[in-house]
C-alpha cells in the first residue's frame, strides 16, 4: 500500500514538473491559425489519469489550467488568448481531463493501445468542447463558428494527444515490466 501511494506522488510529481515546464518555456503552447493556440500541456494529464487514476490527472488538469490562465495573461501567443485570463474558460474545462481521460481508459483498457488511443482523443474532444462552450456561453464567438474551431484546433490537439500518450504509456508499461511484451497488452 505505501509503495502504491509512494508511485502515485511520484508520477505526479514527474508529470506535474513536465506541466509545469511545457507552461514556464511555452512549449506546451504552439502558435496555429485563427489566433488561437494548440496545445500539448494535456499529454501529462491524460498520461497521469491512465498511469494513476482520476485524482492524479485532475491535479495535473489544474496546473495545466493554471498555466493557460498564465500563459495567457503574460504573454500571450495569439489575440484569442486574452480570453484566457478568465478562470471559468483556463482552469475549470480543464479539471475534468483526468476524470474524462481515466473513465475512457478504465473503460476500454482490456485493449490497451485502442484504449490509449481513445483516452487521448476523447480527453481532447472534451477539453475542446468544453473550453469552445465556454466560448460560447461567454458570447466571445458566434455559436455558428464553432464547429470551424473544432477542426482547425481541436482534431490536431487530438491526434497529437493520442500519438504521445500511445508511445509514452507502452514505452512506460514496457519498462516498468523489465522490457518483456504480455500479448494481452498489444
Amino acid at each position: 500500500m505505501a509503495q502504491k501511494r509512494t508511485r502515485k506522488i511520484v508520477i505526479t510529481g514527474v508529470l506535474s514538473a513536465i506541466s509545469i515546464f511545457l507552461g514556464l518555456t511555452r512549449l506546451g503552447f504552439i502558435p496555429w491559425i485563427s489566433g488561437a493556440s494548440l496545445t500539448i500541456m494535456q499529454v501529462p494529464v491524460i498520461i497521469g489519469a491512465v498511469l494513476e487514476g482520476p485524482i492524479v490527472g485532475g491535479v495535473i488538469g489544474l496546473l495545466f489550467g493554471i498555466f493557460s490562465l498564465i500563459q495567457a495573461a503574460v504573454a500571450p501567443t495569439g489575440p484569442a488568448d486574452v480570453w484566457f485570463t478568465n478562470p471559468l474558460l483556463s482552469v475549470v474545462p480543464r479539471l475534468f481531463i483526468g476524470p474524462v481521460a481515466w473513465l475512457i481508459y478504465s473503460g476500454l483498457k482490456r485493449w490497451k493501445i485502442p484504449a490509449l488511443i481513445a483516452a487521448g482523443l476523447g480527453f481532447s474532444l472534451t477539453n475542446t468542447v468544453l473550453v469552445l462552450g465556454m466560448i460560447g456561453l461567454l458570447g466571445y464567438i458566434p455559436w455558428a463558428a464553432l464547429p470551424a474551431i473544432i477542426l482547425a484546433n481541436g482534431l490536431p490537439e487530438a491526434v497529437a494527444s493520442a500519438i504521445l500518450v500511445v508511445a509514452v504509456v507502452s514505452i512506460w508499461q514496457g519498462i516498468e515490466r523489465g522490457g518483456k511484451k504480455k500479448g494481452a497488452d498489444l
